[in-house]
């Protein structure tokens, strides 16, 4: 398994410590991390900041310098967004985005497209936001083929986030270019998983994993009337070094062996980490991953 550093975590986006894009090669490269993972929009690698393969010359040129591999671009996609906008056509926006960063990744030598489903618009319409992440899933995993890189789906959006509903989605779309990037945390957060087992059915499909690490935090609301507090659920959660929260990765990681998977494993920090986010947080917080994951793997 090769550890990747995720870009996020270094974006800014929770009012953490932002770095620009070389500056953030640079830092990888000085944690020892041997490969990175970039978000594909600003502050990292915007399509309308790197429009064709030569503007990301000095991108490759400097992950070569630093000896760093940028093995993924990660696309931010949400395939059933615009309900209410018919008229828009946002699928084909989004496959046109794809294309793009299949381009620049192959200048860039990546192997992976990171790409999420979408977010259900309407409850009562399950099955209408499913077929179009599935129509557009398969026509972005085509678009990527061309240009010769995997398209990853994570399991980040509500289409297909749990275990038993992201093996659904990925025989419905059934197009040999579109690999899963499955998380254990999307599903430890949503209730009781059994990681071993869930990592173990995954790894045969999985081309890359990402993790964080969280501890819960329950919440209250005062009831002045009844001098108490009102449970508020779900708990909120905060982003703390791996390890040190509730994910089970000795179990994640042991059902990834058992079943077989050798791909990129991913840190991120794409949330508030407690502590905050200052630099000196952030480089401990990734520094102490890259050792997890070296030992884990």
């Amino acid at each position: 398994m090769t550890p990747v550093l995720f870009s996020v975590s270094y974006a800014g986006y929770w009012g953490q410590h932002r770095l620009g894009l070389i500056p953030f090669l640079e830092k990888a490269a000085a944690l020892g991390y041997p490969a990175v993972e970039i978000g594909a929009k600003r502050p990292h690698l915007s399509v309308l900041d790197y429009p064709d393969e030569a503007s990301v010359a000095p991108v490759k040129a400097a992950a070569d310098r630093l000896g760093i591999e940028i093995t993924t671009l990660a696309g931010y996609t949400d395939f059933t967004a615009g309900r209410h906008a018919a008229e828009v056509p946002f699928v084909e926006m989004q496959v046109m985005y794809v294309r793009q960063l299949a381009r620049l990744g192959t200048a860039l030598g990546a192997k992976v497209i990171r790409v999420f489903s979408g977010y259900f618009t309407d409850l009562a319409d399950h099955q209408a936001d499913w077929n179009k992440c599935v129509v557009a899933l398969r026509e972005a995993a085509s678009v990527a083929a061309d240009s010769g890189i995997i398209l990853g789906l994570q399991n980040h959006h509500d289409v297909g986030v749990s275990v038993e509903g992201f093996i659904e989605l990925l025989d419905e779309v059934n197009h040999p270019n579109l690999r899963a990037m499955f998380d254990p945390w999307s599903i430890a957060l949503h209730g009781t998983a059994d990681l071993y087992a869930a990592a173990k059915a995954m790894a045969p499909r999985m081309v890359q994993t990402t993790l964080a690490d969280y501890i819960r935090i329950d919440r209250f609301q005062y009831q002045p009337s009844l001098i108490n507090y009102q449970r508020v659920d779900p708990p909120a959660v905060r982003a703390v070094p791996l390890g040190d929260g509730f994910m089970d990765l000795n179990a994640f990681f042991a059902g990834l062996k058992d079943g077989g998977f050798d791909g990129l494993v991913a840190y991120e920090i794409c949330s508030p980490i407690r502590g905050g986010g200052s630099e000196a947080i952030l480089d401990a917080a990734s520094r102490s991953a890259l050792e997890r994951i070296r030992g884990w793997c």
